[in-house]
């Protein structure tokens, strides 16, 4: 990355993972936002220990912020904090990384796994592009004069996944059936579509990206792709968009994925 992908990202669930990975990278970069909020449930956790640790380093930069996306409360009190540590610029680019999967078929899918999975994954992300539109959207504006969509300019992420792919569902169902987080990412792809057709009078940017398979919690160790690896693809990927990917599903080598 030899150039700044935007002035200021929000990234939510860095405390692991990809999410603790792109704030490393990003802070790391040749040319590093000038604000990298990094939201996490809980900040004082242990989980949290290696993000307290990077934010000490580039405490400039940094900003370890409490966001459970589950609760409206918590994402308010998060725009408040980045409002005022904004003041007039806005915010440039969210990533909605956080996300949940409780793997199992249907004998082992009910009412309680389907609601858990669906809130975080669908509901979490729908919250966050509300309450943060109007940041969004005053970064939009300081780019008066600039045609097209960019994430430089103002842009949602929703961190997807090929499972989410109803067209290529037959060719993979029966590796990973995966219920929940299969229909909760089909249907986080529908809010990306809305979204971006919806805020796309604000100038704001709105696709989904698949990481690829991770070798995270979620993903397994026998996952092909480090996580070092997915995100310095993603990045690339992030940093090249324009307006003709708003409403889309890519992956981590830019590569589109069917509905």
């Amino acid at each position: 990355m030899a150039s700044r992908i935007c002035e200021s990202v929000l990234v939510t669930g860095s405390n692991r993972g990809i999410g603790l990975e792109l704030v490393r990278q990003l802070v790391d970069s040749p040319s590093p936002p000038g604000q990298i909020f990094a939201g996490c449930r809980d900040p004082n956790g242990s989980r949290a220990q290696e993000l307290q640790e990077l934010a000490k380093k580039h405490p400039d930069v940094v900003t370890v912020v409490q966001l459970d996306t589950d609760c409206p409360t918590s994402i308010t009190a998060a725009s408040e904090l980045m409002k005022a540590k904004l003041k007039e610029k806005g915010l440039n680019l969210v990533i909605n990384n956080a996300g949940v999967n409780i793997p199992g078929s249907l004998a082992e899918t009910g009412k309680k796994e389907m609601v858990e999975v669906y809130t975080t994954n669908v509901v979490g992300p729908m919250l966050i592009a509300k309450e943060f539109h109007p940041l969004l959207c005053k970064a939009a504006a300081q780019f008066p004069h600039q045609t097209g969509l960019s994430c430089s300019r103002s842009a949602i992420i929703n961190v997807s996944t090929l499972l989410s792919s109803i067209a290529m569902c037959r060719d993979n169902f029966s590796r990973a059936p995966m219920y929940p987080y299969r229909i909760s990412k089909a249907a986080l792809n529908m809010l990306t579509c809305c979204l971006a057709e919806d805020f796309r009078k604000d100038s704001i940017l709105v696709m989904a990206l698949h990481p690829g398979w991770v070798q995270t919690v979620m993903g397994g160790s026998q996952a092909p792709l480090t996580t070092a690896e997915s995100v310095s693809g993603m990045l690339k990927v992030i940093a090249s968009l324009t307006e003709k990917d708003s409403g889309t599903l890519l992956d981590w080598e830019g590569k589109k994925i069917p509905w």
